[in-house]
């Protein structure tokens, strides 16, 4: 009841200023009587704060000072400040500044401990930085503190999908350290067993490579394979991986009995296998459209980075050591070197599956030629005497102990040796100071240069073609970080 009062007698006050034109309310006091507001309100000017409510408050703007609150870039002078930026929002183009990601190692295509640091504009690539060591080992340093015989396991742990060629490698540096030459019939073992590894490596990165891009049956096919392949390794010398059996001087023993009958039985049904694969993957449209200039890299691009292998071949470089520098026995072999023409990463895929054909044409020769005779050198100080004459021969078993406990001094001299590796070039340079131990041991992985190169794979690239770049890599950490 009150508040009804009140209301009615603000009310005719309200209504002789609306009559008056005075239309703020403001601080200014309002005169008790309704007919003394109305004739003062149009002869008084109206004060600071007699503004409508409803319109928004604008305070002028000085275009030589900054006002009080306004905030401007160090850069600019408040003298020669431009004034409040008042083009409509819709009127601005959106810039999207490069920004930074890390790609592994947690991603589930970095192969485990890759690190790549990614600089992307959207959703394009414009500059991958590999950050490597995560595996490092100090592999060669390592070596330096073992027995030339003792340091060979440590090739099996590089590249350990390409056991036996490793330690080819290093074997066949050895060997022209002490200028050896090795029985015929443990140089076809050696070439046998080596493309038998070639299968093992491009079944693993064929299979991983199609998996990291969405397809998992092909996967599974080569898988097979590569278990038979492995069960190989372990008839011949009892371990799956780390075989530790192609050493200085030959290999560690002869082949068992019945084990070439079954690998010439699986030579020749792998190649139906092969031809299922490609087709389910070749003529594939989601495959085509994740490789087809994907990862392109020019001849000159390739061999100023130092690549070597399948990547190298696949820009049209028709380069094969066991054709330009032929090693072991490949001189007396038939088989063809598969080139590509574009350096992309469906050529790389073609060629490794054709290498793997002609793995097969290599191992049949094999088996055809293969030749009896011993599998190791006959100097006990090199190769370990055999079992039975330690048994009667005590000069045999000190040769034995002195072997495993000592090691061979080789004389002093250096040596660049390398392979063909299913990767690319596997080389090792070793120096000898005369003493059981090599004095230095640098070993140059295909691995490490592919990686090196990667921004230039990469130029033009989306996101996702980071993924088909890697697989196509073919990485194993054990040799790029050694």
């Amino acid at each position: 009841m009150a508040l009804r009062n009140l209301l009615g007698a603000i009310r005719p006050g309200l209504l002789a200023r609306q009559r008056a034109g005075v239309t703020g309310l403001g601080r200014r006091l309002a005169s008790s009587k309704a007919e003394s507001v109305s004739s003062k309100a149009g002869s008084a000017s109206p004060g600071p704060y007699d503004v409508d409510p409803l319109e928004t408050f604008q305070p002028p703007v000085d275009k030589k000072h900054v006002p009080v609150g306004w905030a401007t870039p160090l850069s600019i002078s408040p003298d020669k400040w431009p004034g409040p930026d008042e083009t409509p929002a819709s009127d601005k183009e959106t810039v999207i500044k490069p920004y930074t990601i890390n790609f592994g190692p947690q991603h589930p295509a970095a192969h485990g401990v890759l690190r790549l640091i990614l600089e992307l504009s959207g959703e394009a690539v414009v500059h991958a930085d590999p950050h490597i060591g995560l595996l490092h080992r100090g592999t060669e340093k390592l070596i330096e503190y073992r027995t030339y015989l003792q340091a060979l396991p440590y090739m099996d742990r590089l590249d350990y999908c390409s056991m036996m060629t490793n330690e080819e490698v290093y074997s066949m540096a050895v060997e022209k350290l002490l200028n050896i030459d090795v029985p015929l019939r443990a140089k076809y073992i050696r070439v046998l067993f080596g493309e038998i590894t070639r299968i093992i490596n491009h079944c693993m990165a064929v299979g991983t490579h199609v998996m990291d891009v969405g397809g998992l049956t092909p996967f599974l096919y080569l898988f097979e394979e590569r278990e038979r392949c492995m069960e190989f390794y372990e008839r011949v010398c009892g371990a799956r991986m780390h075989s530790a059996y192609v050493r200085p001087g030959g290999v560690a023993q002869d082949l068992p009995r019945g084990l070439l009958h079954d690998i010439y039985e699986w030579a020749n049904q792998y190649p139906d296998r092969l031809d299922e694969v490609e087709e389910m993957v070749t003529s594939n449209r989601v495959w085509l459209a994740r490789t087809v200039d994907v990862g392109n890299i020019t001849q000159k691009e390739a061999l100023d980075w130092g690549i070597t292998g399948p990547m190298l071949r696949s820009t049209g470089v028709q380069y094969d050591i066991r054709k330009s520098a032929p090693y072991e026995v490949y001189d007396r072999l038939e088989f063809d070197v598969p080139i590509g023409t574009k350096g992309d990463v469906f050529d790389r895929y073609l060629i490794r599956m054709e290498e793997m054909r002609q793995s097969i044409r290599i191992i049949k020769q094999c088996l055809d030629q293969m030749p009896e005779g011993p599998h190791k050198v006959d100097d006990w100080k090199i190769a370990p005497p055999p079992r039975a004459a330690m048994k009667q021969n005590m000069e045999a078993l000190i040769h034995h102990f002195k072997l495993f406990s000592e090691g061979y001094n080789v004389p002093a001299g250096e040596t660049y040796t390398a392979i063909e590796a299913p990767k690319g070039e596997m080389g090792i340079f070793m120096v000898a100071d005369g003493s059981t131990r090599p004095y230095k041991c640098h070993i140059r992985a295909p691995g490490y240069y592919h990686l090196g190169a990667i921004n230039v794979f990469l130029k033009n690239a989306l996101l996702a073609d980071v993924v088909a770049v890697i697989g196509t890599m073919d990485l194993v950490f054990g040799e790029v970080d050694r």
